[in-house]
């Protein structure tokens, strides 16, 4: 699959690799290309023609302080287990609402972790699930997105889910009784909530800590460009603009963290 190119400001023609500032290596000049895969509220999807959100806003930082302009292509989810798109430098990094996993960091390597996660169950307001265990209790259909922590998880439980490709088409899959209920990462289901249709016709279950965290990946030995990552990072941390990107694309930031 080609990919979607979707600028985060004006797009323009493939100018070649060159360097940003500090020396940072990237695939086309003036740009910092991110590897993404489109949609995952909140933490990259579209709006008003512009894919936004929160792992957009912390990469906009990134882009800034190596004076390029962040631009986003959309790719399969397997190819961030893989680092296939960064390997072959049509990426300089991927940002996907992506857990660090001792699996991934075979193929990839990750910045310092930016979010501390959480898994959902999520189910059909008439399939009366709150829990894994009712679930499987009622021999209900469980659904996941394909690739993800959440698809093993359910896995590891002993569950044979049914995988979506993306976010979207896992809550579709909710909504027109593919299955009955779907574990995914606990913001991606705040957001479905806000909508009153959403919080109307499905009910949140249990919340299932997995000691989860995200990471954003570059190539094998891009130690500068990973290096400018875990720098935006800690400084967002400390100055609070973290604080207000967090609180603007997801919500409250839980006690404990900075």
């Amino acid at each position: 699959m080609a990919g979607l190119l979707l600028a985060a400001g004006c797009a323009s023609g493939d100018e070649g690799p060159g360097e940003a500032a500090g020396g940072v290596p990237v695939v086309e000049k003036g740009k910092l290309t991110t590897c993404t895969h489109l949609p995952y509220p909140p933490f990259q999807f579209e709006r008003d023609g512009k894919v936004v959100g929160f792992d957009v806003a912390l990469i906009d930082l990134v882009a800034k302080n190596l004076e390029v302009e962040q631009e986003i292509l959309d790719t399969p989810f397997e190819n961030f287990k893989t680092g296939a798109f960064l390997n072959s430098d049509r990426c300089d990094l991927a940002a996907a609402g992506m857990t660090i996993t001792e699996d991934r960091k075979k193929n990839v390597d990750f910045s310092v972790p930016y979010f501390d996660a959480t898994q959902a169950l999520l189910a059909s307001s008439k399939s009366g699930a709150k829990t894994l265990a009712d679930v499987k209790a009622k021999k209900l259909k469980l659904g996941a997105q394909a690739e993800t922590s959440g698809e093993d998880y359910a896995r590891k439980q002993g569950f044979d889910p049914v995988a979506f490709e993306s976010s979207d088409a896992v809550l579709n899959g909710l909504r027109t009784g593919q299955v009955d209920a779907v574990v995914i990462d606990y913001p991606v289901v705040q957001g479905w909530l806000k909508d009153k249709a959403n919080a109307d016709a499905f009910v949140l279950g249990q919340n299932i800590r997995t000691e989860e965290q995200y990471g954003f990946s570059v190539k094998k030995g891009n130690d500068k460009l990973r290096a400018a990552i875990d720098k935006a990072i800690t400084d967002a941390k400390a100055d609070g603009t973290y604080k207000k990107l967090y609180e603007q694309w997801i919500g409250p930031l839980p006690q404990g963290q900075s």
